[in-house]
């Protein structure tokens, strides 16, 4: 009996699940590939021990070609003792060795077979998961005489001829020696023929450089600019991750301005000069009369075209050039731009257009970012978008159980006090964990040769005792190893060991810090990273992770090493890892279950068993949207926030934060954000209260949350244009205007249409009485805030700050939109519903998005709408309820990624005209919709659902009467990360269930 069949990479399964699978099940193994990458092998060590643990013997091939194979992973492979090594020596350097096999020998009382793979994947990070690889796996039975058939016999045959070829080495120390000694002298002579190179270029190529071509995000950044521009905005902000291009970026933008003279102000002088060298690598071979120079406190340029500032040498020297003396302005590292020194360079200048680069929005300070850019977003790359777009470096990230005795139920402070934190400090300050820390990192070593590791402690003095202990156990009489800093250190103390840690010459190999929020260290090759104390915010665990992520030539990977431990809140890990604000129990069940096999680009997460029962159990209990857990995930965001009351906007700062619509959904208490404010923050902001007194003002921010967030736009950059005008007024051709800085296609029937909805034209009778102080004012070509409101915001105790709120509520959605969203046009050639592909909508949210002209609240309560024909949509739910273990499937159900079979209404016949259209849709021009939800309700919340597409009926599918059951082809494929969370449910340990 033989089975074959296709092994590819895909964000569910990968050619890496099908490796661990057959490794974990086989009673012997034999592998030969080319290239054996420290990255691949990292991901195999558990597996590979847990073989060693049952004595699974293991023959591994490998070979010197193209020297891609590292001696460390010869010595770390050569440690396992059920594994023989050997390796192939190719006898000149023009014979290839390209072979790449796995073979798998299984047994079991019933039977005995061989599982072969033969394809085109080496045991690389980028292979096992990410690239583009065919490997073909065939399962063959061998039968009563328990031997191989022929295609599996000759596959034996053909590897054991390699096993015992001449030039398949056996390894030793004294090959080890001898390779590393040969690496040394093709490294250098690659130096020598680089430097030859560059020397015989620079004299003889005529030519220009090569034109270095903008990425994905330098692209998406540059169209959004230009068309910032045209709408008359004169300042943006672009957010990437750290090393993703953003001083590129900056630079084809100024290719497409084309400035008189451009400013770049920096804080940093290393930074000035690494942005000097972008700009004139490209502009000196685009651009006639470029020139260049530096304003510091060693060099004042100032004749030149391009003039690259620090920011203290500008604060002292702003005067001596003129307002008007730049028409460009480039302010990296932007999120400082609220400090005291910007604020006057800022205040002083008048350029054209200002643009901001940062990594990160938020501020330790409080100063709002966003608000300097005129709230205008060019560009925001988080971390998950970063890895996708290959911007950052993957990460391997191990979430561990903690050494023995650190019990974190044990600590008696109040969590979030200053002696919790002490307490946690003294549990961790123990030799044992020390000790166990360093054989972790041990077994599961790095990339590259020397560690270069940054540790994440809880205070001060956990920092200084962890390199205290480092030094004693791995120094070894050539200087000091480890390091602990903090904000106390002066930059130039924190620059000076970070310059140490990257010289790999220098024997310091280990900065354990404190304070994340410092800039201090920025090290490109840092290769771990390890978490060494719990934390209570998923925003802290992504800007730990990220201190290691920037991509740097020959950096395969990053190693994080998280010592989870007990932690009763490390599910927080999850959430951060998931990379979405709307997170359900079940999704993060499924996530932590599949070990997020989505994550992009050669992302491996693994946790240890114990780690990952802990925090299935710990998600299968949380209640997220409980009161407890809205007010720990407020008071925790408040934290980060620097102990100042969050707005809205600060939510969308921070990479990892809880998305703030979740606290109006639980309780009907909170219709807004503000609301939940007022209550939480009645103590201590009693002021809160008072305001939510006002009727008007309390209608007003209702009614704008109840289109929160945004999935159309109009209806915020009405409210955005009205409130910013003088007399809270604006006509429909100056929204129609404005709304060019936000949509690449201003529809005016739809601007009509949402100033018709804030007017209240679709409200039923109870929507009017309950927003009656708030709707606005429409006369067909101009609208307003009615008088109620205006009394609120101008005449009214309190006036200043209710301003602040209702402006907030409108830039958050307004940011939102854009991030989500973008500038494009997502109705079919102009001809609406505007719906996304993916993107998350409720039945209401329809009727706003088809520009329907009757009351909305019909878009309820029916899993089939007809009333906006040509368009019907289906609404689908998958499952009854999350809590509901065994809850009923539909009839309603996913047949693959393309094909869907649906239900129609008890009520529906094949006859009747709604049926006609529905099993005839495509000759009758009818377009259904489809929306999917999992779960109707998650803890009692009614979830909205996801757009999938338009669907086509299949032909002769329907079935029955009353109801009618039908196959759907769906005109877009469903994702299949997206196909996998739709189909699987998690039982109650986070083991996988099919429909």
């Amino acid at each position: 009996m033989e089975e074959s069949f296709l092994i590819t990479n895909g964000p569910v399964r990968s050619f890496y699940n099908e490796l661990i699978e057959n490794l974990n099940s086989c009673s012997q193994f034999k592998i030969s590939v080319a290239f054996i990458t420290y990255g691949g092998l990292q991901v195999l060590l558990e597996t590979l021990k847990a073989l060693e643990t049952r004595n699974i013997h293991g023959e591994i091939l490998t070979t010197t070609y193209k020297e891609m194979t590292s001696p460390q992973v010869l010595e770390r492979l050569s440690k396992f003792k059920n594994i023989h090594l050997k390796i192939y020596v190719p006898p000149t350097q023009n014979d290839g060795f390209h072979a790449k096999g796995y073979l798998f020998h299984k047994t079991s009382l019933e039977s005995e077979k061989w599982t072969v793979i033969i394809g085109s994947s080496n045991i690389t990070g980028r292979a096992l998961k990410t690239n583009v690889e065919w490997n073909v796996l065939q399962n063959e039975n061998c039968g009563e005489r328990q031997e191989p058939g022929v295609f599996t016999k000759s596959v034996l045959d053909e590897f054991e001829t390699l096993w015992k070829s001449p030039w398949a080495k056996e390894y030793s120390d004294e090959f080890l020696i001898s390779y590393r000694d040969y690496l040394a002298k093709v490294k250098r002579h690659q130096k020598q023929e680089s430097k030859l190179l560059f020397s015989y270029n620079s004299f003889t190529d005529e030519n220009s450089p090569s034109i270095i071509q903008p990425n994905e995000m330098q692209q998406e950044a540059i169209v959004k600019l230009d068309r910032l521009r045209k709408t008359g905005a004169k300042k943006a902000l672009a957010i990437a991750a750290t090393g993703s291009g953003k001083t590129y970026m900056s630079v084809f933008d100024a290719l497409q301005v084309k400035p008189n003279h451009l400013l770049f102000i920096v804080h940093r002088e290393d930074i000035l000069k690494k942005a000097k060298e972008s700009f004139d690598t490209i502009c000196s071979a685009t651009e006639e009369n470029y020139s260049s120079g530096f304003f510091t406190g060693s060099q004042k340029d100032k004749n030149c075209k391009y003039l690259f500032a620090t920011r203290d040498t500008l604060s002292r020297h702003y005067k001596e050039f003129d307002k008007n003396a730049f028409d460009y302005i480039v302010l990296d590292e932007a999120h400082h731009a609220s400090s005291e020194s910007y604020k006057n360079i800022l205040a002083y200048f008048t350029p054209d257009f200002l643009l901001g680069l940062t990594a990160t929005p938020e501020r330790s300070d409080n100063g709002d970012i966003y608000s300097i850019f005129d709230n205008n977003v060019a560009v925001e790359i988080r971390l998950r978008d970063a890895l996708s777009h290959d911007l950052v470096c993957p990460f391997h990230y191990f979430g561990l159980t903690d050494a023995e005795g650190i019990d974190y139920s044990k600590i008696k402070a109040e969590p979030g006090t200053s002696e919790y934190i002490e307490e946690i400090a003294n549990m961790l300050m123990v030799n044992r964990r020390v000790d166990y820390i360093i054989e972790r990192m041990n077994f599961y070593g790095h990339d590259g040769e020397k560690t270069k590791a940054l540790g994440f402690c809880a205070t001060v003095k956990h920092a200084k005792y962890m390199a205290e202990e480092f030094n004693k156990r791995l120094s070894k009489n050539n200087g000091q190893v480890a390091v602990a800093l903090s904000g106390d250190d002066s930059v130039e103390v924190r620059e000076k060991y970070a310059r140490l840690l990257e010289d790999d010459n220098s024997p310091l190999q280990y900065i354990f810090s404190v304070d994340i929020f410092n800039e201090g260290i920025d090290i490109p090759s840092v290769n771990t990273v390890l978490l060494l104390r719990p934390t209570d915010s998923s925003i802290i665990f992504i800007q730990q992770l990220g201190r290691g992520l920037r991509k740097l030539d020959g950096k395969e990977f990053v190693t994080v090493l998280d010592f989870i431990g007990n932690y009763k809140k490390s599910f927080l890990m999850a959430i951060a890892l998931n990379g979405k604000q709307d997170y359900d129990r079940d999704s993060l069940k499924l996530e932590v279950a599949n070990d997020f096999a989505d994550l992009p680009n050669g992302t491996y997460i693994h946790m240890d068993k114990i780690t990952k029962e802990q925090i299935l159990r710990q998600l299968e209990n949380e209640k997220f949207m409980s009161l407890k857990y809205m007010k720990e995930s407020y008071f925790s965001f408040k934290h980060v926030c620097g102990g100042k009351v969050p707005f809205l906007v600060d939510y969308l700062k921070h990479d990892g934060s809880i998305d703030p619509v979740r606290f109006t959904f639980f309780s009907p208490n909170y219709k807004t954000y503000f609301d939940f404010a007022a209550y939480i923050e009645k103590e201590a902001h009693s002021e809160f209260s008072l305001i939510n007194e006002d009727e008007s003002f309390r209608q007003i921010m209702q009614l704008l949350s109840f289109y929160s967030p945004a999935r159309r736009a109009e209806e915020w950059i009405i409210a955005e244009t009205i409130f910013n005008s003088e007399n809270y007024f604006a006509s429909v051709d100056e929204i129609a205007e404005k709304a060019r800085k936000y949509l690449s296609f201003v529809n005016k029937t739809s601007i009509v249409h949402a100033c018709q909805t804030l007017s209240g034209t679709y409200f039923d009778t109870s929507e009017k009485t309950r927003y009656e102080k708030a709707i606005f004012n429409f006369d067909g070509t101009s609208v307003s805030f009615n008088k109620n409101t205006v009394d609120s915001l101008e005449n009214s105790r309190f006036s200043a700050q209710k301003k602040l709120w209702v402006e907030d509520l409108i830039q958050y959605n307004l940011l939102r939109y854009q991030n989500e969203f973008g500038s494009d046009d997502y109705s079919e050639n102009g001809t609406l519903p505007f719906l996304k592909l993916y993107q998350k909508y409720t039945m209401r949210d329809t009727a706003l998005l088809c520009d329907y002209t009757k009351i909305h609240s019909s878009f309820r309560g029916q899993g089939l709408i007809t009333s906006a024909k040509p368009d019907y949509f289906l609404f689908v739910n998958l499952h009854k309820d999350a809590d509901i273990k065994d809850s009923i499937n539909y009839a309603d159900k996913f047949i693959t990624p393309e094909h869907f079979q649906w239900q129609s209404p008890n009520s529906t016949t094949q006859n009747s005209e709604v049926g006609q259209n529905l099993i005839r849709n495509i000759e009758r021009k009818i377009r259904l919709h489809l929306f999917v939800r999992k779960f109707e309700k998650v803890e009692n919340i009614t979830q909205p659902f996801i757009y999938l597409g338009q669907v086509s009926t299949f032909p002769d599918s329907a079935e029955g009467n009353k109801p009618i059951t039908m196959r759907f082809a769906l005109h877009s494929r469903v994702p299949d990360e997206l196909f996998n969370d739709f189909i699987t449910r998690t039982d109650k340990m986070g083991k996988n269930s099919d429909n």
